[in-house]
């Protein structure tokens, strides 16, 4: 016999609960057990029920907590139940951020009622599936939260070099400073420079001040 998954629907919209019920309950292997209309909802019914469902069908924009703030919230309390974000959003962002918080995949509402199914059923065995503009989306999504923490990247020399950099300091003077040769802060700077994909210290002291890196 097949195992029954027990399932929690949350989202603000009384008609979208009623439809993804619906279409879940077609399914033998399904049963919707809890609703919510919010992510603070979801975290105070998980807080007091015997019994934690399996899988958590999450929206993603809601009032008074959203998507992502409730499946990080929930996957720190309940790491056994299963996350899976269904939402109308494709915003790299979004991706990036519900996959992080610990969302075992992204769907969009535009699926067939069978690729839901599909998704539901691989969130239990947590493998992740992902439509490709949705796989695609996160990958941008990843490359733009490497850019914004870039200075994750740099040596603890390089950092310093920066931060001097960013004061207006010359080779020389940076050299003096930390008792290095010119030679080896031109390569330090060099080296920030292709990271940062720049072409002179100028461009990286002005992108060091608006990142806040020169702040640190």
């Amino acid at each position: 016999m097949e195992q029954v998954i027990e399932i929690m629907i949350v989202d603000d919209h009384d008609m979208v609960r009623l439809g993804l019920k619906t279409y879940l309950m077609l399914e033998p292997s399904f049963r919707v057990v809890a609703e919510a209309s919010n992510g603070r909802e979801a975290i105070q019914y998980l807080q007091g029920c015997e019994k934690l469902p399996d899988l958590i069908l999450m929206d993603l924009m809601m009032p008074e907590m959203n998507g992502i703030e409730a499946t990080k919230a929930i996957c720190a309390a309940h790491p056994s139940v299963k996350i899976v974000m269904l939402t109308s959003f494709l915003e790299d962002e979004k991706v990036y951020h519900s996959i992080e918080a610990g969302a075992i995949s992204y769907v969009l509402k535009t699926v067939s009622a069978e690729e839901l199914i599909f998704a539901l059923k691989g969130a239990l065995k947590g493998m992740p599936v992902m439509t490709t503009e949705v796989s695609q989306s996160l990958t941008r999504g990843l490359r733009v939260q490497r850019t914004q923490q870039g200075d994750e990247t740099f040596t603890e020399r390089e950092r310093e070099v920066l931060l001097l950099v960013a004061d207006g300091l010359s080779n020389k003077e940076i050299a003096d400073e930390l008792h290095i040769s010119i030679k080896t802060v031109k390569t330090h700077v060099s080296n920030l420079l292709m990271k940062c994909e720049l072409e002179d210290r100028t461009q990286l002291a002005v992108l060091a001040h608006r990142k806040g890196w020169a702040n640190k």
